[in-house]
């Protein structure tokens, strides 16, 4: 395998994640702000049937995680989408969009979860302004970034067991009261089709609900700080993810038998604690108010760790500038790339609606897919030495058809994602002209890029 350091002249990341790390690093990237803020939301699209949504997001994801295995078991490397979208087509302004939609999405994953910090959980005990509590929020984020991968990564087991123990709260809870004759089975079947058919009004949700699964994707950007990344991640992403759709079908499930639809509507973020309430009317909030707060920061941290991963993989890919790959000579850590992750999410933790974040976080990451799984199919008759996984040959054509659908406007996406999705792009694409005329135009041979041989 080329040694990174010898082509940029840094340190390579240190190799810290194991088996048991990466589970927990996909278990606690998908568990996190999306069922704990988003619950409300998607009952308010789709009505009682709420479980639906996030059954689908979870096949729709599941699929499209058979693509990324295949992937990152040729290419065992730090940018994960964006380098396998460079390997398949070798266009720099696509990979670069890519890499910046990814980045995005991350940012805006964070934002979600800086919003439910402040505006749902920390509200419990004291109110603050939404900037300053996120402007903390993510700069302590980035030390523990800084710190180093490895209490990174220790770190979120920590945060993983934490709001692990908050959603089987809620479920045992639910089940508890269910058991005491409470609860309306009826409302699993409701679907609010409002004006439109019922077909859209389970797509739309579908495609707001796929924020709470969103994450496995993350950890393929994490693939140079694993050990033996080739052998670990299709455990470790397949059944990360199935716990985690698991848990959330029954919180779902649970919630939407106690809880009226539109009082889970009305509560939007909210939502886990009417739960709380009907189910264990004594049960003091405050407790789950602090599990809460654990789930979120645990999310935005991954997300932060992704972001910097992805600008240093690429970087080293000579897609951006090289100053992203510098590396902290003590603590082997992308501080530059950790650095501008951090400022942009601080600027852009902006006063919007946790839905809307949400959503345009999954829209960015669903059109991401889409690219993913064609470039999978592109990529098959690019042969490596090495044993890796390997997708069924159905997986990615579905893939492309499920994840292309969500991202279309016949999904029933509210056109205000499409609106904050096209401003981060558009901001993209001032970027790459500013690298393309600026700082120099790159000529990348996608077929000399490193072979990712694993070590």
């Amino acid at each position: 395998m080329t040694d990174v350091s010898t082509v940029t002249g840094q340190p390579p990341l240190k190799r810290a994640i194991g088996p048991k790390l990466l589970l927990f690093f996909v278990v606690g990237d998908i568990l996190g702000t999306g069922i704990y803020a988003l619950t409300g939301s998607v009952a308010g699209v789709i009505g009682g049937a709420l479980w639906i949504p996030f059954l689908l997001a979870f096949i729709v994801a599941f699929i499209t995680a058979f693509s990324y295995l295949e992937l990152v078991g040729k290419y065992p490397r730090a940018a994960g989408a964006a380098l396998y979208t460079h390997k398949a087509f070798g266009i720099n302004f696509l990979t670069f969009m890519v890499t910046f939609t990814v980045m995005s999405s991350g940012i805006t994953s964070a934002a979600s979860a800086a919003k439910a910090f402040g505006d749902t959980y920390l509200k419990q005990f004291i109110v603050l302004p939404t900037w300053a509590v996120a402007a903390v929020f993510i700069l302590g984020l980035a030390l523990i970034n800084f710190r180093g991968v490895g209490e990174s990564v220790k770190a979120n087991v920590v945060l993983t067991c934490i709001e692990l123990s908050g959603l089987l709260l809620i479920i045992g809870v639910g089940l508890y009261a269910v058991a005491r004759g409470q609860g309306e089975p009826s409302r699993l079947i409701e679907i609010n089709t409002g004006t439109q058919p019922a077909f859209f009004a389970i797509t739309a949700a579908t495609s707001l609900a796929f924020f709470a699964m969103v994450g496995f994707e993350d950890s393929v950007n994490m693939a140079e700080e694993c050990h033996d990344p080739v052998r670990i991640f299709p455990k470790a992403m397949l059944w990360g993810m199935t716990a985690a759709a698991t848990i959330y079908v029954a919180v779902a499930i649970l919630s939407s038998m106690l809880v009226p639809t539109a009082d889970l509507a009305a509560a939007k973020s909210d939502a886990l604690f009417r739960v709380l309430q009907v189910g264990a009317p004594g049960f003091p909030l405050a407790v789950f108010a602090v599990i809460g707060l654990f789930a979120v920061v645990n999310s935005a941290l991954i997300n932060m760790l992704m972001a910097s991963r992805l600008l240093y993989g690429m970087s080293n890919e000579r897609i951006i500038p090289t100053i992203f790959g510098r590396v902290h000579e003590g603590r082997r850590t992308p501080w530059v790339a950790i650095v501008f992750t951090s400022v942009i999410a601080i600027i852009l933790v902006a006063s919007a609606d946790i839905s809307l974040l949400g959503g345009t976080t999954a829209l960015l990451l669903l059109a991401v897919f889409t690219i993913v799984n064609i470039a999978v199919l592109v990529l098959r008759k690019d042969k490596v030495e090495h044993d890796h996984f390997k997708a069924p040959k159905w997986t990615p054509w579905v893939g492309i058809v499920l994840c292309g659908y969500l991202v279309t406007p016949f999904a029933g996406v509210p056109w205000d994602r499409y609106l904050i999705a096209i401003i981060l792009l558009g901001v993209g694409v001032v970027l790459w002209v500013i690298n393309y005329f600026v700082v120099g135009k790159v000529n990348v041979d996608p077929a000399k890029l490193s072979s990712a041989e694993p070590e």
